[in-house]
C-alpha cells in the first residue's frame, strides 16, 4: 500500500473504530441520498406531482435491475476485508482488479436490459398512464449511465474493505456538487442547453456518477498500490469470479428479493393513484435519511467483523455487535419520534401540495414505528456479510419480505377503515419480523463456520 488511508480494526478500541469508520460513510450516504432528494425537490416543486410521480416511480425497477450487481459489490468488501485481516496481499491485489472488470462487464450488460425492456417493466407495476412517458424516458438516460456509477460503487467497496471511509466520501462530494449544479441548467435549460424537465434530472446524475467514477479510478491505480498495467491484467480470473458470485450472488438475489417486493408493493400504491404515488415517492426519500445512521453502522460492522474474522479474532465480533446496536438505535430513536409527531416539517420540502402532504405523512407516522427494529437488524446483517454468510441473509430476507410484507400490504389494504394506510402498517409490521428472525438465527452462532479466508487458509497448510 502506498498512501491510501487504511485502518487495522484487529487492535484497538471498537467503538472508536466504528464511530469514526461510520462518520465518513454517514456523510456519504447522506450526499448520496441528497443526490436523489434534490431530484425530487426540484421535480415536485417546479415541475409538478404528474412529474415526481414519474421520477419515484421508476426507482423499484431501477433497483430492481441493478441488485444483483450491487451483490458483487458487496462481496468485494466482504473478500477484501477479509484477505487483509489475513495478511494475503496477492489475492487482495487480485480481488481488486478482477471486480472492477466484472462490474464493467455487468454494468454493460444491465444498461442494454433496463434500456430495452424498460416501458414493459413500467407497465407490469401498473405505471399510470399519465405519468408513464416521463418515468419511460428518465429510466432510459439512467439506465445507460449504469457502469459509471457500479465502477465508483465497487472502488468505495474495495477502499472501504481496507477501512478507507474517507476517500469515497470525498469523491462522492464532487459528484454530488457537480449534480446539484447540473440540475437547475439541464432541467430548464440556459444558453445553448435546452430545456429537458425529467429527463435533465438523470442526465445530471449519470454526468456526475461518471465522474466520480474516473476519479475513483484514478485514485486506485495513482494512490493505492492495488492497481497498476501489467499483461493478462483485463481477463477475469474465473477462480477468484466464482468465489466473488458465490458469497454476492446470494446478498445480490437478497437485494433482488426486496426490490421486487418493492415492485409488488409500489404496484398496490399506484392502484391508488398519482397523489399516493408522490406522497409515498417524497415520503420513502425520508426514509433514506432515517434508516441512514443505522445502515452505516451496518456496513461498518462488515468491514470490522470481516478484518477480524480474517485474522482470528472472533472474540472482537460480539463487542462489535453490542457496541453498533447501542449507538444506531440511540440514533434512530430521535428521527422516529420527529417522524411520528412531526412528519408535515418534513414533507413540506418536497411539495406545497396538501393532497400529497397528507398522503406521505401518514406513510411516515405508520413506517416509523419499524425504525428502530430496522436499525437493529441492519447491525445483525453486517455481522453475517462480514462473515460471508449471505445465504442466511437471502433466506431470512424472502422469508420477511414475501411472507409477512408483501401478503400484510396486500391484505391490509384491502381493508376499507384502513385504505392505502394498510399498505403501510404491513411495511412496518414486515420490517419487525425481519428483526425477529433474524436476531434469532444470530443467536444460533451459525455464522460463524462461514468465515472464507480461514478455511482457504486452513485448506492450503493441509
Amino acid at each position: 500500500m502506498q498512501r491510501t488511508q487504511i485502518t487495522d480494526f484487529t487492535e484497538g478500541s471498537i467503538p472508536k473504530h466504528l464511530v469514526m469508520f461510520s462518520i465518513p460513510m454517514l456523510l456519504g450516504n447522506l450526499l448520496q441520498a441528497l443526490y436523489n432528494t434534490v431530484d425530487s425537490i426540484w421535480v415536485g416543486r417546479f415541475l409538478g406531482p404528474h412529474a415526481l410521480a414519474a421520477v419515484s416511480v421508476g426507482f423499484p425497477v431501477i433497483f430492481a435491475l441493478i441488485a444483483l450487481v450491487n451483490g458483487v459489490t458487496m462481496a468485494t468488501t466482504i473478500l477484501v476485508s477479509q484477505y487483509f485481516g489475513a495478511r494475503q496481499q496477492e489475492r487482495l491485489v487480485k480481488t481488486v482488479t478482477n471486480s472492477l472488470i466484472l462490474l464493467v462487464a455487468l454494468g454493460l450488460i444491465i444498461s442494454v436490459i433496463g434500456v430495452v425492456f424498460r416501458r414493459p417493466l413500467l407497465e407490469l407495476i401498473n405505471t399510470p398512464p399519465e405519468i408513464i412517458d416521463m418515468a419511460s424516458e428518465y429510466l432510459a438516460i439512467y439506465m445507460a449511465g449504469l457502469v459509471g456509477m457500479f465502477l465508483y460503487n465497487v472502488a468505495s467497496a474495495i477502499l472501504r474493505g481496507l477501512g478507507d471511509s474517507r476517500t469515497p466520501l470525498r469523491f462522492l462530494a464532487y459528484a454530488t456538487f457537480l449534480n446539484i449544479v447540473l440540475d437547475p441548467l439541464l432541467i430548464f435549460g440556459l444558453g445553448p442547453i435546452p430545456p429537458m424537465g425529467v429527463a435533465g434530472v438523470a442526465l445530471a446524475t449519470v454526468i456526475a456518477q461518471g465522474m466520480s467514477a474516473v476519479i475513483s479510478l484514478r485514485y486506485l491505480y495513482l494512490k493505492s498500490g492495488l492497481l497498476h498495467y501489467e499483461p493478462g491484467m483485463f481477463r477475469l480470473d474465473w477462480e477468484l469470479t466464482s468465489l466473488t458470485f458465490r458469497v454476492g450472488l446470494p446478498a445480490g438475489i437478497q437485494q433482488v428479493l426486496v426490490s421486487l417486493s418493492s415492485v409488488v408493493v409500489n404496484s398496490i400504491v399506484n392502484s391508488f393513484g398519482a397523489t399516493v404515488i408522490a406522497g409515498f415517492g417524497a415520503a420513502s426519500r425520508l426514509d433514506q435519511f432515517a434508516f441512514m445512521p443505522s445502515m452505516t453502522m451496518g456496513m461498518a460492522v462488515s468491514a470490522l467483523v470481516g478484518q477480524n474474522l480474517g485474522a482470528g479474532k472472533s472474540e472482537r465480533v460480539s463487542e462489535t455487535v453490542r457496541w453498533s446496536a447501542i449507538l444506531s438505535s440511540s440514533i434512530t430513536a430521535i428521527v422516529s419520534a420527529i417522524a411520528i409527531l412531526r412528519p408535515d416539517i418534513l414533507m413540506v420540502l418536497f411539495t406545497k401540495d396538501e393532497a400529497v402532504l397528507a398522503q406521505g405523512a401518514l406513510y411516515l407516522r405508520y413506517v416509523s414505528l419499524s425504525y428502530i427494529p430496522m436499525a437493529l437488524m441492519f447491525t445483525i446483517g453486517g455481522v453475517m456479510r462480514g462473515a460471508g454468510d449471505t445465504v442466511a441473509t437471502m433466506l431470512l430476507t424472502l422469508v420477511s419480505l414475501w411472507l409477512f410484507r408483501v401478503p400484510l400490504a396486500k391484505y391490509l389494504s384491502s381493508i376499507p377503515e384502513l385504505g392505502v394506510g394498510g399498505v403501510w402498517l404491513g411495511i412496518a409490521m414486515g420490517s419487525v419480523a425481519g428483526f425477529l428472525l433474524n436476531f434469532g438465527y444470530y443467536k444460533t452462532g451459525r455464522w460463524k463456520r462461514r468465515v472464507l479466508v480461514q478455511r482457504t487458509v486452513d485448506a492450503e497448510s493441509n
